[in-house]
């Protein structure tokens, strides 16, 4: 058999399967089996992923690692890279890349989301013994146990009750929190095999019999040729009964009240088995460092994102036996050994393999002496899914399709596109270092997520993803004029999560991204779906027919009454819940704003005999006040302002837009002012704004500009940031700014003075 065909049957999925442990006596578990056989219908029935009655999903959830380790077998740098994968799933929590965020898709009957919201609760070293009767019968223990004599527990085979049993006591004794948001996962280290039922040969365990060694890879071979010469079929080890049967892991619950929705007294769990091999752990025997079947339980070898592993092979053996027929008729006995030995050899590296990308640099060795660190990332890959697999399917009756098939099924065995690192095994570790997956720093090789809106929608139309984008998009018109009608198309929007399912009562109905367009004109706000266009400004046979909901507003029409530059902000929700804005200006020719009359002249007081303390401060007069002539007051120039722009990232990459409009002809200033509390902290520096009204906090000026005019009217102007500033602003989410106009108007004699103050908050 090659190992293009081996690989070809590997499954990295999750399957809600039966399996019956005694006679009349059954039980449930989201099976994450090795073969191919096992997953009935696999790939033909995603379009009916769906959960038909709104079984729960998990909002959120808190995660705990449990080492049932009482050898201490379970090494240190293992747990380690186990436990950062823990941390570091839950710091990037929310995160768009990441194949978790593509599960925010997923609600339930209360239409809550599968979101990406994961805490890491911290890891725990369990020393209780294995249990001594009741145990499964292991189909394959370890052949060269290398452990000190008298380790019993070293190598023992544990059945799910024991599973259960020991998490019940574990949790009672530690007093921690049960229910629908708390997920434990328990692992076990290498020579612990776990089994559903009491194991053997045709048992359903995390073992199977056979371990496959490059000898027996090179036998296959031999007899899959021979079955092709002779036109037979071939039997390899995929059609054991034992390998048929065997998983990689598996998750389930604990409900002692049957509680259809999960109670405080449920919990959700998952068994993590030490499926990763032996590749460079010394501490075991040759025969067991030497097996290679870890890589069933994560698909590797060669990078998805190039020629597929059949290819690669084909050309290989083609290679290979062009340069045989080449050197055959010159090479002696010792010669032809000698170049086979090393054709296995390149065979086995460039064959499929495992993925380590947090394998250590090797040579030289880990803290153990030994090149195994990367093992534990094939336990990350389990992790990864039985987390997907929980999260969306917690009691196993949400979602899934009608074989039962999970998440992580309708993706199985795809890692494309892969973010770095090498496919050819290290001769030390036999193992790669692909990545796909980088989260908070660090470097991960997990199946790829299934994205059922691609069935759904045509465009993105991606089923298999590693993360989800949620990017608005709009192209502006160019200026036009007041009045006229012009068009804003939502639909260039790159919206991974554009359909999904939203519930009434147990009734699942579809729903769609959601749009808002905010004009920037002060109009209303317009809201609805993908595509077509509101009534708005459109034909009343705007296209807002089903299966899209009404109203809809991928695309909208809008007119502008008066001259001016706005800003269009578009803001999109999709159906995980995600929200996202594009903010675009459009400058609009035409009629001007009008400017609001000026106020009526002021009535200045009776003048005091003398003159003097009865006058209007601010005005000039004529004549004599002792002489009883009337003042004559000059009145101060009208201004307003407005700021147009709706967020700070905005205006500190356009600038800060503002709307005024004047009375007459003036000269003077806009000032942008920050608190400067908040200027200190972010480190921003600037002049202090003197002349505030009295109880104002102290004030920096950040950014400020001219503004001479040489009549009264009303237009637009752009405030810009110097970079540094700007740089130091974007440190802020949100932040409110002081606005200050001061204007003077164009009198010889007494020119006066008018300061509009205003207040804008701004967020990203």
């Amino acid at each position: 058999m090659s190992i293009a065909l081996l690989l070809g049957a590997v499954p990295a999925g999750a399957v809600v399967k039966t399996v019956e442990i005694a006679p009349s006596t059954t039980t449930t578990v989201g099976l994450q089996p090795r073969s191919i056989a096992l997953l009935d219908g696999v790939g033909t029935e995603p379009e009916h992923f769906a959960n038909v009655s709104g079984a729960p999903v998990l909002p959120a959830n808190k995660t705990y690692a449990i080492y049932w380790d009482p050898t201490d077998h379970y090494h240190g740098d293992w747990q380690k890279v186990t436990d950062t994968f823990f941390q570091n799933m839950g710091a990037a929590s929310g995160s768009f890349a990441s194949v978790f965020s593509v599960d925010t898709q997923y609600t339930d009957a209360a239409n809550q989301h599968a979101a990406y919201a994961s805490t890491f609760m911290g890891a725990y070293t369990d020393t209780d013994p294995y249990p001594a009767v009741g145990n499964c019968t292991d189909p394959h223990p370890l052949e060269g146990k290398s452990y000190p004599t008298g380790e019993a527990d070293a190598i023992a085979c544990l059945t799910n009750a024991q599973i259960q049993q020991e998490l019940k006591s574990f949790i009672a004794a530690h007093g921690l929190q049960k229910g629908m948001t708390t997920i434990f996962y328990l692992l076990t280290p290498p020579g612990v095999t776990v089994c559903l039922d009491k194991g053997k040969a045709s048992g359903h365990c995390s073992n199977f019999m056979g371990s496959i060694t490059e000898t027996e890879i090179e036998q296959n071979e031999t007899a899959e040729r021979k079955a092709k010469e002779e036109n037979n079929p071939y039997t390899g080890p995929e059609n054991y009964q034992s390998y048929k049967n065997s998983f990689c892991s598996y998750h389930a619950n604990i409900n002692p009240d049957n509680a259809i929705n999960g109670d405080t007294s449920t919990i959700l769990y998952a068994a993590i088995p030490w499926i990763a091999g032996g590749r460079g752990d010394g501490h075991l025997g040759p025969v067991d460092q030497a097996a290679t079947e870890a890589y069933l339980c994560q698909d590797g070898g060669f990078d998805p994102s190039s020629k597929p592993i059949e290819q690669k092979e084909k050309a290989k053996e083609k290679k290979i036996e062009s340069t045989k027929e080449k050197e055959e008729k010159t090479l002696n006995k010792e010669e032809k050994e000698k170049q086979e030995e090393e054709e296995a050899k390149t065979r086995f590296l460039e064959g499929p393999h495992q993925q380590e990308p947090n394998q250590q640099a090797c040579p030289p060795p880990t803290p153990d002496g030994f090149c195994d660190t990367g093992l534990a990332d094939l336990i990350v890959g389990q992790i990864a899914d039985e987390q997907q697999n929980i999260v969306t399917n917690p009691l196993l009756d949400s979602w899934k399709d009608p074989s039962g098939n999970e998440a992580t099924d309708e993706c199985r065995d795809f890692f494309a596109p892969i973010a770095g690192g090498s496919a050819t095994a290290n001769p030390e570790t036999f193992a790669g270092t692909l990545f796909n997956q980088t989260l908070a720093g660090g470097n991960y090789y997990l199946n790829t997520a299934f994205n059922l809106a691609a069935l759904k929608l045509p465009y993105p139309g991606i089923p298999c993803l590693a993360g989800i984008r949620l990017e608005p998009k709009f192209t502006a018109p160019n200026p036009v004029n007041s009045s006229e009608v012009v068009g804003f198309d939502g639909m260039e929007s790159d919206i991974t999560l554009n359909e999904g399912t939203t519930y009434t009562g147990t009734t699942p109905q579809k729903t769609y991204a959601k749009y808002t367009w905010n004009f920037g004109d002060k109009t209303p706000e317009v809201t609805g779906y993908a595509p077509g266009a509101p009534s708005l400004n459109s034909p009343e046979t705007s296209p807002c027919e089903l299966p899209w909901k009404a109203p809809c507003a991928a695309s909208a029409f809008h007119s502008y009454q008066y001259s001016g530059t706005y800003e269009v902000t578009l803001t999109v929700t999709d159906t995980g819940g995600n929200k996202a804005s594009v903010t675009e200006p459009i400058t609009v020719n035409g009629t001007p704003r009008p400017v609001p009359p000026p106020p009526p002249p002021l009535t200045p007081p009776p003048l005091t005999p003398g003159g003097g303390s009865g006058a209007t401060p601010g005005a000039s007069s004529s004549g004599s006040a002792g002489s009883g002539s009337t003042a004559k007051v000059i009145p101060g120039p009208v201004a307003t302002q407005a700021v147009l722009s709706h967020s700070l990232s905005s205006a500190l990459k356009k600038g800060l837009i503002i709307s005024y409009s004047v009375n007459e002809q003036v000269a003077g200033q806009f000032q942008v002012l920050l608190a400067s509390s908040i200027a200190k902290r972010i480190g921003l520096h600037g002049p202090a704004a003197v002349g505030l009204p009295a109880g104002t906090p102290p004030q920096t000026v950040i950014a400020k500009a001219i503004l001479i005019t040489t009549k009264g009217g009303h237009s637009t102007v752009k405030i810009l940031f110097g970079k540094k500033t700007a740089a130091k602003l974007r440190k802020l989410r949100k932040v409110s700014l002081m606005l200050r106009l001061v204007v003077r108007n164009a009198s010889s004699r007494s020119p006066l003075s008018t300061t509009v103050l205003s207040t804008v908050n701004l967020s990203r």
